[in-house]
């Protein structure tokens, strides 16, 4: 596996990335992992968001993190989930673009803060064919537009979790549509400690099972 750190633009600003690039021939298909909640303590070297890069390029397939605005090194300021999404797309672009990935075969993943920020720039971005949440921050309009996105996706959250609780997310899947994928892990809790790699293996399957559906399709 070879990783490397770079920075990329966003508006007037620049953020802070780093790539997880399998061995191999390229090109690749990519996923591009969010993070938790910045005001938090959340960035892109969260437990969670490293454990899922290794487990996708362990699978051949490229893993692209990086830092919201106003985390590690990357330019601005906290925007609230709604600026962050400007930070989605960046990267999205970003990653679309770059020479060795295939431009047809990009997933979104998000982790709690993450998810919530990842949920809707999928749902508005066609670049953006699979889409993994892990435990995410959905609430407002994220009910709504878990209904609204049809495309390929995993929800995942842990039986322990006391910060999004599993019913609410029970409540959000009975009114989406029946292509959902929802997954509970027995006894993680929402910071997922010594359940990494489980997490980390769900979420790498089920973007390496949807990129070979649309390899062969």
């Amino acid at each position: 596996m070879n990783r490397n750190r770079i920075t990329f633009p966003c508006g007037d600003i620049s953020l802070e990335g780093a790539w997880h690039l399998p061995e191999g021939k390229s090109p690749f298909p990519a996923v591009i992992v969010c993070h938790p909640h910045p005001l938090y303590g959340g960035n892109m070297s969260n437990n969670v968001v490293f454990a899922i890069c290794r487990a996708l390029v362990s699978r051949s397939i490229a893993a692209f993190r990086f830092n919201f605005r106003g985390a590690g090194n990357s330019g601005g300021k906290f925007g609230g989930g709604i600026a962050e999404q400007a930070d989605v797309v960046a990267a999205l672009d970003f990653v679309s673009s770059t020479p060795d990935i295939d431009g047809r075969k990009i997933g979104l993943a998000g982790y709690s803060f993450g998810g919530g920020v990842a949920l809707p720039v999928a749902l508005q971005n066609k670049q953006v064919s699979l889409l993994a949440l892990v435990s995410p921050a959905l609430s407002g309009p994220g009910g709504e537009q878990l209904q609204q996105y049809t495309r390929p996706r995993l929800l995942i959250i842990g039986d322990a979790d006391t910060v999004i609780l599993s019913e609410e997310l029970r409540r959000h899947i009975r009114d989406a549509a029946d292509s959902e994928q929802y997954q509970i892990i027995s006894g993680a809790d929402h910071f997922w400690r010594g359940y990494e790699d489980d997490v980390a293996r769900k979420v790498s399957q089920f973007f390496a099972d949807g990129f070979n559906e649309t390899q062969s399709s």
